[in-house]
């Protein structure tokens, strides 16, 4: 009878093993550096790039050039990190932890005015991606930010682009920003159980976030900003968000190193512009998707819309985030912000030609 035994314990330690290896490779396709295709011998010029939740739709194309082997095959050893909140990335990016953020285009007129320069070197998108939602409980009585005075509201972090969108919008329908509460709930699971518990009554978070409140029938959407035109009617324009940036003397230092990182984010962005949601979908890390595929590129498929096909800044783009900044952010407000130095089209225009 030892026999039987002793083979159920190595079965057994041999699943605790598989376990662990499984476990082991969901953390590396979610987190950090080689992506399918990657050559893995670190003899490409290395760069670490913070991403503020490589899991967000909105900062998809960072994983995907990645996956893709978009950044292998320019000579680059890229490791991708990940913060729960943009403003996290900005702050890992400032002190020098890394050479590269993928986080919104804002942040670098913030950064302007404490005297830091920044620029957006790939411009993702032209639209926010954002979403503003409200928790079943509460929707008859927010029914638009007008709304907002008394309420809780969730964002990604305090100082984040959703806490500066939120504020924006509130600020705009006459509500100051001392008359409702952020929260600070990050996105995912966490935004969700806020929402359901009750500690929010709304929020501004974004894909696959949102296609999981509402396949969970959790809320319900206020205002929908995946698109230019829903960028249009709730900011007057059109809202650069998800771009790469970096610090300007960087920059000027590393030009050679930048392009390539250029090429290889235009050709994710042309190669997203031919290809489906689904297929998109296909090529992500599988924990990517919870367990739904369909729900997961149905996700992608709502934020789609928000991509730039080249890289390029929108035009009057960072006219229309300056107006936005200024209404509630009282560093901006009063300051003259240069915004041709908070973006460059240089590396995005020699890519596509």
């Amino acid at each position: 009878m030892r026999k039987p035994a002793r083979y159920a314990a190595l079965a057994a330690a041999g699943l605790l093993a598989l376990s662990s290896l499984t476990a082991c490779a969901n953390d590396a396709a979610s987190t950090a550096s080689s992506g399918s295709g990657s050559k893995g011998d670190g003899k490409g010029t290395k760069v670490k790039i913070m991403v503020g939740g490589l899991d967000k739709v909105i900062y998809l194309p960072a994983m995907l050039t990645q996956r893709l082997g978009y950044f292998d095959a320019e000579g680059l050893d890229v490791e991708l990190l990940s913060e729960p909140a943009g403003v996290q990335a900005e702050t890992a990016l400032v002190s020098g932890q890394v050479q590269g953020a993928v986080g919104f285009y804002d942040h670098t007129l913030d950064l302007q005015v404490k005297g830091k320069s920044v620029e957006s070197v790939v411009q993702f998108s032209h639209a926010p991606g954002e979403v503003e939602v409200v928790s079943n409980k509460a929707a008859d009585d927010i029914t638009s930010p007008k709304d907002f005075k008394g309420k809780k509201l969730g964002v990604t972090g305090l100082g984040s682009s959703t806490d500066f969108l939120t504020k924006y919008l509130a600020v705009k329908n006459g509500v100051n920003v001392s008359e409702f509460t952020p929260v600070a709930v990050g996105a995912g699971p966490t935004f969700i159980s806020a929402l359901q518990q009750g500690s929010i009554d709304g929020g501004m978070t974004t894909d696959p976030t949102v296609a999981t409140i509402l396949a969970k029938r959790a809320g319900k959407v206020l205002l929908d900003m995946r698109t230019p035109a829903g960028s249009l009617e709730a900011l007057g324009g059109p809202y650069p968000s998800s771009s790469l940036y970096m610090q300007t003397d960087w920059v000027n230092s590393h030009k050679d190193t930048v392009q390539k990182l250029a090429n290889a984010f235009v050709k994710t962005l042309q190669w997203m512009s031919t290809h489906s949601a689904s297929e998109i979908a296909d090529k992500m890390p599988a924990d990517y998707s919870q367990g739904n595929k369909i729900l997961y590129a149905s996700a992608i498929k709502s934020t789609l819309p928000m991509f730039t096909k080249d890289g390029v800044m929108p035009k009057d783009g960072p006219e229309t985030v300056e107006k936005v900044l200024k209404a509630f952010n009282p560093n901006i407000k009063n300051a003259k912000v240069d915004l041709n130095k908070t973006y460059t089209t240089e590396f995005v225009q020699k890519a596509a030609g």
